[in-house]
């Protein structure tokens, strides 16, 4: 019975780590990906982070910056991007 017992537990013990592995995965390509597109946007100079509409305030003490436009554009390509990319697998 220990035998059976040691043995289940090793069974989901392998599973959970392989979905956890697979998780990892995707999570690397995901910013693997991320970060070709910002390396791709700074070669083209696509001004990400300095559109009109970025927030930027300076002071003698400090500075505040906050990519309002750019996270508006960078948000209406991913959803475009993801509904395609939803539209083509349902098919």
């Amino acid at each position: 019975m220990d035998r059976f017992l040691w043995s289940a537990v090793h069974c989901l013990w392998s599973e959970s780590m392989e979905t956890f592995a697979r998780y990892l995965m995707l999570g690397g390509m995901i910013l693997f990906l991320i970060g070709g597109g910002v390396y791709l946007a700074a070669k083209f100079g696509i001004p990400l982070g300095r559109l009109p509409g970025d927030i930027r305030i300076e002071g003698e003490n400090g500075s505040f910056y906050f990519p309002l436009a750019s996270s508006i554009l960078i948000s209406i390509l991913l959803t475009i991007l993801l509904n395609l990319i939803s539209r083509f697998l349902q098919k």
